[in-house]
């Protein structure tokens, strides 16, 4: 297994960041500062060169720096010993434009997969705290990566499902033209079932593992696939969406499918979001990042980019101390840590090979 890494990277207008090129370290990678200055911008960067958006969700206009009109990101990494530049941009009025070596991808999806990535961040208390579409997210993510076909067919399906809501919100009765939407979403359905049972049932082995070792308890936890349909056979899936025609058109929308699959995330029997501790739902998150990075790792053979926003918060010295061994082992690649507190970080740097960056209003100042 390889390391994958990026070895530089240049900001234009992104968020509050209008111009940077930072060259970073095979391993360690740290950022300080005060809230909103620019810290998780930077990771968020990264991640949108992954995954071809930001990891909070905002629209591509939103990461345009106020009062710009166009953002450019670019980064060159070292993938399998090969050097590989990728760049993303986007203007206003325009449409968002990836490449890789200078030559543009097709379509945005043949890129995903290709760097392969895990961002841990506060906003993933939703997973706990949110509805099932966080928790769905989650295991797109990872399956999306780890299975170059799935993706496929989740578009597939979301495309179908949008044809399906509108057929249904318009009133059309073409039993005909039913079926035949319905036959598109159940073969997508199909492998998207069997994919996220499969998924969910790997992580669950992992994840309890990682949350023993940042824990050090012996509490059990669990996370256990539910999906709205529980027969993944093709005449099952189809006789779902069939039976349901007539009260789906009464609700204008498609009441069953995979897009209202639920994952049941669990601490000693109870639902995590009604019993766990500040410091128990903090663990939680990591443990599940920390799974879906070794079932990355596993399924890409390359060690992903570990990028950890402000994890340390709400978390007692002693598990801090346990996610830093952790990280700190040979399982683990390149990682980027973002920390308001310059003193723990700059013990961490100065133990390893690493960058270490004060950063201020966008602007970044090596330190070391």
């Amino acid at each position: 297994m390889t390391d994958l890494q990026l070895l530089n990277l240049k900001i234009g207008n992104f968020k509050n960041i209008s111009e940077a090129k930072l060259d970073f370290a095979p391993k360690l990678n740290c950022f300080t500062g005060n809230n909103g200055m620019g810290k998780s911008n930077l990771l968020d960067a990264v991640y949108y060169l992954s995954y071809c958006r930001s990891f909070y969700r905002l629209t591509d206009s939103q990461t345009v720096k106020n009062g710009e009109e166009v953002m450019f990101l670019e980064g060159r990494y070292l993938r399998r010993e090969t050097d590989e530049k990728i760049s993303g941009a986007w203007r206003e009025g325009g449409r968002k434009i990836f490449r890789r070596n200078d030559k543009e991808y097709p379509r945005l999806s043949d890129h995903l997969g290709f760097l392969p990535l895990v961002m841990v961040a506060p906003a993933d208390m939703e997973l706990i705290e949110g509805y099932g579409e966080s928790r769905r997210r989650y295991i797109d993510m990872l399956a999306g990566q780890a299975d170059t076909e799935y993706m496929t067919a989740l578009l597939g399906y979301n495309r179908a499902l949008e044809q399906r809501n509108a057929m249904l919100r318009a009133r059309n009765s073409d039993a005909i033209l039913f079926e035949a939407v319905e036959m598109k979403m159940a073969s997508a359905a199909q492998y998207i079932i069997r994919v996220r049972r499969r998924m969910i049932e790997d992580v669950s082995s992992i994840f309890r593992e990682c949350y023993g070792q940042i824990s050090g308890t012996d509490e059990i936890v669990s996370a256990v696939y539910e999906p709205d349909i529980k027969e993944d056979s093709f005449e099952s899936i189809m006789t779902q969406f069939e039976s349901g025609r007539s009260r789906d058109m009464i609700l204008k929308h498609t009441s069953s499918g995979p897009h209202r699959d639920e994952i049941a995330l669990e601490i000693n029997g109870m639902n995590a979001r009604k019993s766990a501790s500040q410091g128990q739902s903090k663990t939680f998150i990591v443990a599940l990042k920390f799974a879906q990075y070794y079932l990355l790792a596993q399924a890409t053979g390359l060690k992903p980019l570990l990028l950890l926003d402000d994890i340390f918060d709400k978390l007692d010295s002693h598990r801090v101390s346990n996610i830093i061994n952790i990280v700190s082992g040979p399982e683990f690649g390149q990682i980027f840590i973002t920390d308001t507190g310059t003193e723990r970080i700059a013990k961490l740097c100065a133990d390893s090979d690493s960058r270490h960056y004060n950063v201020a209003n966008g602007s970044f100042a090596l330190l070391k």
